[in-house]
Formats: C-alpha cells, structure tokens, sequence
C-alpha cells in the first residue's frame, strides 16, 4: 500500500540575499564650536536645541583688549597720513625751488658759453651749488615720503589684522544643525580655541542632523557584495520607521583583528525625524534575482557541505536527489543543479521514507522555517 507524503512542487520565483547589521546613527557632520580669541560671552543667541543655518550669529564675545587696539590702530593710521601728507607737501615745495634755481644756473651756463667773462665764475659756481644742493634735498625728501608712504601702509595692514582678530568676537556656525551641547553662558570668559590650556572648553557642540552617517562593520565573506551607490533599507526600532539610505563610502580593506570592512551608509533626514545616537537595523541586499528556481528550506536535508530532497518521480517512487544550493533566505532555498520546475519534492516529516518507496503525493503548502517564525 502507497504511503502518502506532502509534496510541494519546485517553482520560479524572486529571490534575494540580505545581511542585517545594527548600528548607531550619528550625525554626518559633529564639531565643539570655540572661540579663536579670548572674551567675555556678551551675546549667547543659542541654546540645546536651537537650529542654526550656515554662517548664522551663534555669540557675540567682548574683548577689551581688542577694542583698545583698534582705536590705537585707529590714530597711528591717522598719524601716519598726516605724515605722508606733511611728505608730500615739503617735496613739492623742495621740487619747485629746484626747478627755479636749476634754471637760474642753467640761464648763467648758457650767457658764459655765449658771452664769455660777462658773467663772474664765482657767480656760475654758485648756482651749480645751489642746484646740486637743492637736487640732494629733492631726493631727501622723496625717500621721507616713501618711508611715510610705508609707515602708512604698515599702520593699514596692523589695523586690518586687529579688525579681523575682532571680528572673530562674533562666532557664527560653520555649516548648518543643532546645538545638542552648551558649555557657555552671559559673562563667561571663554579662552582661544587656539591656546594650549588644557582649560579651553568649547562654546557649545554643533551637529548637522538633516543628513546621518551609519557605520556598519560588514564580514569579510559579504565585501564582494558591497559597493558605493547600492540602496540600504533603515530600520529604527526605537521609532518604529524605515527609511532609505545608500552606501556612500568604505575602507576598501579589511581589518585584521576584526575580519571586516568598514562601511558608511548615507541617511538624509530632511525633516529631522531621526536623532542623533538612535541604534538602527542596517539591511543590506547582497544579491537578488528576478526569477531563480526555489523550493521550501523545509524540504532540503543537509549533511555538512551536502544537500540532497526526497524527489517523487513520475511514478510516484521516492528518489534522493542531491542538488546545489545558492541564495537561502529564511524560508527558501535557491537550487542551481539536481531539480527542474515542476519536480515535486516531499515537504512532510521524512522519518520512515526510504529510497525506492512507492507513494501517494499530496500537494501541501510548506510551514515557515524556525528561523522564519523566530524573526
């Protein structure tokens, strides 16, 4: 007499590989906010919480040193024109005596070449030297006026450089986020950034929250699968949504105490839904297929590197078949060789089924896996 088994027939359908690793959200873009000079907090315009845009007025410091500074920056730039001016007005004055008595010296060379012994030589004499003399003033005092040309300019340049130093009393964000940290309030002096106390605490803490980056170590055994661009399906428990990233970025090697590659997965947050430090489910697709041939996990018996079904031939005679499995999810299995579609394979409790048996097929469909209902 037969025996009857349940059989499921093997069928066509999409299939894809998925490796799910948790991580934590933290946002693409985090930096501690200081001052590049030291002051006293005037200003405070942020606190947790607050969004700012990129180049917005975060604080405003006072700097009285600096302030000073400007006004003596202020008079020596005054001074130092007043001083090109003086300059310039006593080398005009020089030049145009020169020009007088240089024509006058001129005037009494050309009568004592014309008219020789009309003119006394003591007289002629005198007027080179008075032209000579006047000339090495004239130079004089074109060498003042390009020194106080210079001192002008070198009072500009040190004022200029006060003003950008005071400038940085007002601390503006470098790109655009929230304030998740404040360190300072109204009244604190804050010390430079720049300094090397130890001492120096920051203003506050600035994140970029439209935009996450989730660190993901992926094994060495899924590397081949990765690449930049690929879509990533985000699950966050704590929230109860999904959303969609993509792989921006990775090592490209593999650590050697871990066996994995770091991977950085892009997540935009437009509407600030997500927050900083959130653990997330990153779920990679490694591979997938349109139509891969696919039967039940259920059905396949696997002895170490080996799987074989039970397959009832058309003769209804159990047969063992051994085949090749590629992508498994947690339901199915993808066979690459030993079935075709439509061969029925037993998905029943195989205790007692021996090769050779003839049987009875019943069309069932297949349970899901433990591994299914566990998820």
């Amino acid at each position: 007499m037969a025996t009857a088994v349940g059989v499921t027939a093997v069928t066509r359908m999409p299939m894809m590989r998925q490796l799910t690793v948790s991580s934590e959200l933290v946002p693409f873009q985090e930096i501690d906010v200081y001052a590049k000079e030291s002051g006293y907090v005037k200003q405070l315009l942020v606190d947790y919480g607050t969004r700012v845009q990129t180049g917005q007025l975060m604080a405003v410091l006072e700097i009285p040193e600096l302030e000073m500074q400007l006004q003596q920056d202020a008079a020596a730039v005054a001074s130092a024109a007043e001083r090109v001016t003086h300059s310039q007005h006593e080398l005009d004055r020089l030049e145009a005596q020169h020009r007088v008595v240089h024509l006058q010296s001129d005037r009494l060379s050309g009568v004592a070449r014309t008219r020789p012994g009309l003119v006394a030589q003591q007289e002629i004499d005198d007027a080179q030297g008075k032209d000579l003399a006047l000339e090495a003033q004239v130079e004089e005092g074109k060498s003042a006026y390009e020194t106080a040309k210079s001192q002008l300019d070198e009072a500009k340049a040190k004022q200029q450089r006060d003003k950008i130093l005071f400038d940085y009393a007002r601390i503006t964000a470098p790109f655009s986020g929230v304030v998740t940290q404040r360190y300072a309030n109204l009244g604190t002096l804050v010390q430079a950034g720049t300094s090397s106390s130890t001492q120096v605490l920051p203003l506050a803490r600035l994140s970029q929250d439209d935009l996450f980056r989730l660190v993901i170590p992926v094994p060495e055994s899924y590397v081949k699968y990765i690449r930049n661009g690929d879509p990533v399906e985000v699950r966050v428990p704590s929230q109860g949504k999904t959303v969609w990233g993509k792989i921006a970025r990775t090592s490209l090697d593999v650590a050697a105490d871990t066996r994995t590659m770091h991977t950085e997965v892009d997540v935009p947050n437009p509407s600030h839904i997500l927050m900083p430090g959130l653990y997330a489910d990153a779920v990679l697709t490694l591979e997938r297929k349109g139509s891969a041939l696919a039967l039940p996990l259920q059905t396949v018996n696997q002895a170490g590197s080996e799987a074989t079904v039970l397959l009832v031939d058309p003769d209804n005679t159990l047969q063992e078949r051994k085949i090749t499995l590629g992508i498994q999810t947690a339901t199915d299995a993808e066979v690459l060789s030993g079935l075709k579609e439509g061969d029925r394979v037993v998905v029943s409790d195989r205790s007692g089924l021996k090769t050779g048996m003839l049987v009875k097929p019943q069309e069932v469909e297949a349970l899901p896996s433990q591994a299914a209902q566990s998820q």
